[in-house]
């Protein structure tokens, strides 16, 4: 499950994980224009841990879901796909 909330400078997707058993906290994904930051409690330590990502790296990581092992780059917007970037 999730909820999807849009803030005056934000947009808010909390990721609710309805595993049987329950396996991991809510994940909190906070996009603003310039970053995305990705925030998990971690019941261990009771402390929130926090990635802060560029726009182009989402964009990458979103690629990547969907593509072989390998070295990649993104191609510039206007052009088609990811070119392999492996030697």
């Amino acid at each position: 499950m999730f909820t999807i909330e849009h803030d005056f400078d934000a947009t808010v997707i909390i990721l609710v994980d309805e595993g049987d058993p329950h396996l991991q906290e809510d994940v909190t994904v906070t996009a603003f224009e310039d970053c995305v930051t990705i925030e998990q409690l971690d019941p261990q330590s009771d402390r929130v841990a926090k990635v802060t990502l560029s726009p182009r790296q989402v964009q990458e990581l979103f690629a990547a879901l969907d593509l072989p092992e390998g070295v990649y780059r993104l191609r510039p917007a206007g052009s088609s796909g990811p070119s392999d970037a492996a030697n």
